[in-house]
């Protein structure tokens, strides 16, 4: 029986950050997660006036924050030329999210190569090793979503860092529409590191190399708007409503439960032209299981 509060990703229900917290409440949330990439969430952006306010107002909501998404797209950390620039804005980004109350910040890191001798490794690695340390010192976690590699090459990654302050963000639709992994074994395979996870569902249509999906150098870099393109519409992956894809939720959940993983089960719904209709249903169907 699963005990798990449920988030919602606002950003998912297309109506503004104001509203979609409201709504978030009205559809039975106990979070959110909540973009602070650009705009009003930009930490530039934010005064220490409009963070205290905005705390307030979720707070005045009887929401908790779940994770904030810091996903700078692109190519992850591969780019050393640009990683200075991104790994500062994404250390703010956690500042923000410590002081709005939560010690996640959820994030793709770009596609981890095969080879261990590659370049591009030992530079994401750097990268992730100095965000590590920084969200170590907070007692928080930049988080590692799930899709780009296998569980098992994801695990062998982390496990060269020093701390766990660059965990894991287990989304298994991202599993199976992309890598074809096993998302029950992969809970087990990454259960010292998952710190947040994401509710979603789909299905695999043929097989794909994940740069071309995930952005890396000398492919096309990642943005959100192609990777939902491709999951309405192309020949690669489909995203589908919880129950209607590949993702075994009731082996999943009890994945879930045999690690201890007491956090959120937070819903991100990337495609569709009702989300607030799909994202109702999806709460329905996570309290089957309650």
């Amino acid at each position: 029986m699963l005990i798990n509060p449920i988030g919602i990703m606002v950003d998912s229900l297309r109506l503004g950050l104001h509203e979609g917290l409201k709504k978030s409440k009205e559809l039975g949330a106990d979070g959110v997660q909540i973009y602070a990439v650009s705009g009003e969430m930009d930490p530039a952006n934010l005064s220490p006036q409009a963070r205290k306010d905005l705390k307030n107002y979720i707070a005045s909501l009887d929401l908790q924050i779940s994770a904030l998404c810091g996903d700078l797209g692109g190519h992850g950390f591969q780019d050393a030329s640009v990683n200075p620039v991104k790994i500062e804005k994404s250390k703010r980004i956690l500042d923000l999210a410590v002081e709005l109350g939560t010690t996640v910040v959820t994030t793709h890191i770009g596609v981890v190569p095969a080879d261990r001798n590659d370049p591009i490794y030992e530079t994401m690695l750097e990268a992730c090793e100095e965000l590590g340390v920084y969200a170590n010192s907070l007692g928080a976690y930049f988080a590692v979503e799930t899709g780009p590699e296998t569980s098992a090459h994801l695990k062998s990654f982390l496990d060269n860092l020093s701390t766990k302050g660059v965990s894991v963000n287990f989304d298994p639709a991202n599993m199976v529409m992309v890598t074809g992994d096993d998302p029950v074994q992969g809970v087990y395979t990454l259960k010292d590191y998952i710190v947040h996870t994401h509710v979603k569902d789909g299905i695999r249509l043929r097989q794909v190399d994940p740069r071309q999906v995930y952005g890396s150098l000398g492919y096309k870099p990642m943005t959100h708007e192609g990777i939902a393109a491709e999951a309405t519409s192309g020949d690669t992956y489909r995203e589908l409503a919880l129950g209607e894809g590949h993702v075994d939720f009731g082996r999943y959940f009890a994945a879930l439960q045999d690690i201890g993983y007491k956090g959120y089960l937070t819903i991100e719904r990337e495609v569709g032209e009702q989300p607030e209709k799909d994202i109702a249903s999806a709460i329905a169907f996570i309290k089957k299981f309650k």
